[in-house]
């Protein structure tokens, strides 16, 4: 019988809020948002776990900067991989099916029951210890994947989801689909962003909509969910994550320092005071 039937899983026990991140579209920059989601939950204090179960893209390992890294077995289950934060207060963990990969170019051609059973494993083996928040990266779109996931965390009560999209109707017209699937498993909606709404140029900082925008908030007011706000592009963010090696900051210090910090801190406010 699944431990999960009657209960939480054991290993999701001493984590006070989980949050998903979604979206019914893949190149939204999902993964982006749940890096900034968790650098500044960290700059905020915060203990944070984040467990990448997008099976087929796994690229939190390589936005962390831990690709190298591997996980180790112990007594209680899978250990995280830390990521340096150099703070007294607020750590970062990270899994991911990346860390099993020999390359990154490796790719994963499993069939849904193999899928299943790794999601499984990974919310039910890990070991988080105590966190504050639990990120949880998923799979674009509304897949055998989502239905696995939302079953194992059906006890354990996740606060919600953020949605992602771009600002294009063919990116909308996809996570309206996101939504709706989240309104049939119950799982409350914390808010909508907006994603590369805009591009920030690096000589003169004029934001330019090349890609539209308004499309998030539009899609937020349809289905009456909170609008949290858009992201722009900024190609200083992209050297920020490749450059991790080549500088004495860690990744936090960082993006603490980036143009992006001040714009995600007012998403991320939002959603802790939902």
């Amino acid at each position: 019988m699944d431990e999960n039937e009657d209960g939480p899983a054991p290993a999701l026990a001493k984590i006070k809020h989980i949050i998903l991140v979604l979206s019914g579209k893949g190149g939204v920059g999902k993964s982006s948002v749940t890096t900034q989601t968790a650098l500044s939950l960290v700059s905020m204090g915060y203990n944070v776990g984040v467990l990448d179960i997008d099976l087929t893209g796994p690229s939190l390992p390589r936005m962390f900067g831990i690709e190298d890294k591997s996980i180790l077995q112990g007594p209680a289950g899978w250990l995280p991989v830390e990521v340096k934060t150099n703070r007294e207060t607020g750590s970062l963990k990270v899994i991911s099916l990346g860390f099993l990969l020999d390359h990154r170019g490796n790719s994963v051609v499993w069939r849904g029951p193999k899928k299943t059973a790794m999601i499984k494993q990974f919310i039910n083996d890990v070991y988080w210890g105590e966190l504050d928040y639990l990120l949880i990266d998923t799979p674009p779109g509304t897949s055998d994947e989502h239905i696995s996931i939302a079953e194992q965390l059906r006890f354990s009560r996740p606060d919600g989801g953020i949605i992602v999209t771009t600002p294009q109707g063919v990116a909308t017209a996809d996570v309206r689909k996101e939504i709706n699937f989240c309104k049939k498993i119950e799982l409350k909606i914390l808010g909508v962003v907006e994603n590369m709404s805009g591009f920030i140029c690096p000589y003169c900082a004029e934001c330019t909509n090349i890609f539209s925008s308004g499309g998030g908030e539009k899609l937020a007011k349809q289905f009456d969910v909170p609008y949290l706000g858009n992201i722009p592009i900024d190609p200083t963010f992209v050297d920020m994550i490749e450059n991790q090696s080549t500088t004495n900051e860690t990744l936090v210090q960082s993006y603490e320092n980036s143009s992006l910090y001040d714009i995600y801190q007012g998403i991320l406010k939002k959603v802790i005071t939902i």
